[in-house]
């Protein structure tokens, strides 16, 4: 099976987590790769999810100018095509780029317009997540999805809670997620990482995403593993970086293939494709290895995230027949 080849669809990917090599050296030419490797990718294995988080630090720091935000965009978009990405979904939080005097829509339009550009250079459809964060206070998640809505006729297409779950209760961000719901917002959450099931919980009943992000941890419950399968609520799954926050200490003990079995929505990511160390067509060898998926999983599972793709109808069936045919390629 030809695992590069195949077309593949992302939904859950940072933006400030995957910087390359090479345009983190455009933008600090004094950086050596052995310094680069040390601050922006994360140990094999990390001492929990901050640790991981953490090696965002200084990508962030980079990302402060539009130039800088836009290299960085473009630079994904190569890494995608290399991957047979036929559509992704980009997350970041635009607040954090707001250190050196750019506005909140100067950042945006910034990550926007290069999303524009890298579609019409690669063929690649590419739609942008803004995020708020679990250590923001209630106006800075309000600010962050109001952005939402006022680029809404644009590329921007949803809403997301990241960081560290652990670390922070879900009150300042009520208001946030109740302001999506009342826009029809697609929303996606990070949740059942660092936690466990009652995180997934809590998060379906106050802040009602479509998504979540990660949600591995719903294994815990089977009451709420039949819950997700019922209601098709979709888990953006990414095994490597699960392993790495030690959410499972070996990939034969992720719960992938658990929740696939059981029927759950789910689809295979990279988190951060510098900060994981990974691309999709190894996330997919791994999967192969450990678990022995066939071309019929991971078919699936790209069935499944273009389902919960936060795109109409219409722009999906394009995407459906690429993917659909790119599978029926001899292998």
């Amino acid at each position: 099976m030809d695992l590069a080849g195949l077309p593949k669809i992302e939904l859950h990917l940072h933006l400030d987590c995957s910087l390359s090599f090479e345009v983190v050296k455009r933008l600090d030419p004094a950086i050596s790769f052995e310094e680069y490797r040390n601050s922006f990718v994360a140990p094999v294995n990390c001492l929990d999810l901050s640790e991981y988080i953490k090696r965002a630090i200084p990508a962030i720091q980079l990302m402060q100018s539009e130039e800088a935000l836009e290299a960085v965009t473009l630079d994904l978009f190569e890494q995608l095509a290399r991957d047979s990405i036929l559509y992704a979904e980009i997350r970041f939080a635009p607040l954090e780029h707001t250190r050196e005097g750019l506005s909140v829509e100067e950042v945006v339009r910034s990550v926007e317009r290069a999303v524009q550009r890298g579609i019409r250079e690669t063929g690649i459809e590419v739609r942008v997540i803004l995020c708020t964060l679990r250590h923001y206070n209630a106006r800075q998640s309000l600010q962050t999805v109001e952005l939402v809505e006022q680029f809404r006729t644009g590329l921007v297409v949803g809403f997301d809670i990241a960081a560290d779950e652990a670390g922070y209760p879900i009150d300042a961000h009520l208001a946030a997620f109740q302001y999506a719901q009342r826009h029809g917002i697609p929303c996606t959450a990070h949740a059942g990482e660092a936690c466990g099931a009652d995180s997934v919980w809590e998060t379906l009943e106050h802040f009602h995403p479509q998504r979540i992000g990660h949600g591995v941890r719903s294994v815990e419950d089977p009451a709420l593993v039949e819950h997700l399968a019922r209601r098709q609520i979709h888990l953006e799954v990414c095994p490597t970086s699960n392993l790495q926050t030690k959410v499972f200490r070996q990939m034969c003990d992720h719960s992938i293939g658990r929740l696939y079995a059981a029927g759950v929505s789910l689809s295979i990511n990279t988190d951060g494709r510098t900060i994981s160390d990974v691309d999709l067509t190894r996330e997919y060898g791994k999967l192969v290895e450990v678990f022995g998926w066939t071309a019929a999983e991971f078919l699936r599972c790209n069935l499944y995230a273009l389902e919960a793709a936060f795109l109409s109808e219409a722009e999906k069936r394009p995407l459906r027949e690429k993917l659909l045919s790119g599978f029926k390629q001899p292998s």
